[in-house]
């Protein structure tokens, strides 16, 4: 099973969960894990969810070692591209360490959908 994380600025919440909900037949083959915020809004719409630290407590930072460690295969961080984050450093540190550790990592919800195509895809492969 692949694991994933999902991320979503809180502008961009709703979008996560409609995102989400889209596409629950190939998210329920993953290990979801999120930020703890986001991860609540998920788990309301019946996914089990590894729920981590919100993502200005550290929840950034909790995904972007699970990149260095090897333990994530796809992130999904719908970012609010038009608003400060007190938590930016810990943003900028997920996605270099996606770029480091060569994990797809969407920032928008056509390249997520994108993604997960081809994850299928490949899985309808095997």
């Amino acid at each position: 099973m692949l694991n994933i994380a999902l991320i979503a600025h809180d502008g961009k919440k709703p979008e996560m969960v409609s995102f989400v909900m889209r596409h629950k037949s190939i998210l329920e083959k993953f290990e979801i894990y999120a930020t703890g915020t986001t991860g609540s809004f998920i788990e309301k719409e019946g996914f089990k969810v590894n729920k981590l630290l919100s993502g200005p407590k550290g929840g950034d930072a909790q995904i972007a070692a699970l990149l260095a460690e090897g333990n994530m295969d796809v992130v999904i961080f719908f970012r609010d591209a038009l608003e400060k984050h007190p938590h930016e450093p810990d943003v900028q540190m997920l996605m270099r360490l996606a770029d480091v550790h060569n994990i797809p990592l969407a920032t928008n919800p056509k390249t997520a959908y994108y993604i997960l195509k081809g994850i299928e895809s490949a899985m309808e492969d095997r």
